[in-house]
């Protein structure tokens, strides 16, 4: 998915609201969405929570929209044309509906329910996304995940995989990248990561194991979840650091809920995030734009779709600057304090 907004915004530091007092248990930082339109006279509306002022990254996780579920009768579902990306990989994953996918590796796939699509696009590639016509309710989330330096300008590459449910207490877990109550992704990353789709029967509550390296955020897409002792509502991002080995999950509602957890060890590079690239200087997203807008060979040709290539926005008149997390505060710690 393309990040369509016209004025693309670079990722920025903000305070750090939840620290506890000494001796507390850990904290969960709450991000809520924003309305994002992807464009066209009846616009489809995503919700994005990641990145923001208060948070830019978890693990490698720098990026996430959540839509839906959107009867396409009504907003026209997805068609976003000809599109690039540099520095990162898309993950899409549905709840519902079907997506056709194209790249400029010569990929041609269908995202459907379940079932994961990943995409490199490293030194560049270019892909469209459009809801098939047998999709009458389109859901589901997007997210990008940033490339380490070294990898930074790894070869384009497209990976499927379709995970087999687990089964833990009152919870049904799909395992799409990482390990997870000993279910295994064999999609390989360039960071550790995890990523799990977990689904909770009415009230249910399940504890899973997680490595204490990770940072995790829990992205819910229905019910009301406790996460580690804080309440999210449907949209809601929770966000823990690392430093816990078990997670609690609990189903606060009557009905059935469903989130996807993310992680990932804490990604150390400082990185400038504009449109749909992800690059270390304002000099790299400069001339990522540029390549785009002359058609350079950088980010190949995609076949199969009717439409223009969509323009790259106007950059900022300000440089932008590399930027991660805001420091966190340690209990009891002066803001900023190691």
């Amino acid at each position: 998915m393309s990040n369509v907004e016209t004025d693309p915004a670079a990722v920025r530091r903000g305070p750090d609201a939840d620290a506890g007092p000494p001796g507390a248990a850990p904290r969960v930082q709450v991000l809520a969405p924003r309305d994002v339109p992807l464009g066209g006279p009846r616009a489809m509306t995503v919700r994005r929570t990641l990145p923001q002022r208060a948070r830019t990254l978890i693990g490698a996780w720098c990026f996430a929209d959540h839509y839906g579920p959107d009867d396409v009768a009504d907003t026209g579902g997805m068609d976003v044309a000809p599109h690039p990306h540099t520095g990162l990989q898309t993950v899409s994953w549905l709840f519902g509906g079907e997506i056709e996918h194209r790249d400029s590796l010569g990929s041609h796939a269908l995202v459907r329910p379940g079932e994961l699509n990943l995409m490199t696009g490293g030194h560049g590639i270019s892909h469209t996304e459009v809801s098939t016509a047998r999709t009458t309710v389109l859901h589901g989330v997007q997210l990008w995940v940033a490339l380490p330096r070294e990898h930074r300008d790894a070869a384009r590459d497209f990976q499927h995989h379709v995970p087999d449910p687990v089964t833990v207490d009152g919870a049904e877990l799909r395992v799409f990248l990482g390990s997870l109550a000993g279910s295994t992704s064999p999609v390989a990353t360039f960071s550790p990561l995890l990523g799990a789709e977990i689904a909770l029967a009415p009230r249910a509550a399940v504890t899973l194991d997680v490595d204490p390296a990770f940072e995790h955020g829990l992205l819910v897409d229905r019910g009301e979840v406790r996460m580690a002792d804080t309440l999210l509502h449907a949209a809601d991002l929770g966000c823990l650091d690392a430093g816990s080995a078990t997670l609690t999950l609990v189903n606060e509602s009557d009905g059935p809920a469903r989130a996807v957890l993310i992680g990932g060890t804490p990604f150390d590079e400082e990185i400038v995030m504009w449109w749909n690239f992800v690059g270390r200087s304002h000099e790299d997203i400069v001339r990522a734009r540029a390549d785009w807008q002359n058609a350079s060979d950088r980010f190949g040709e995609v076949g199969g779709h009717p439409g223009d290539r969509l323009p790259a926005p106007a950059l900022p008149r300000t440089a932008l600057r590399p930027r991660g997390n805001p420091p966190r505060r340690r209990p009891g710690s002066a803001e900023g304090a190691p």
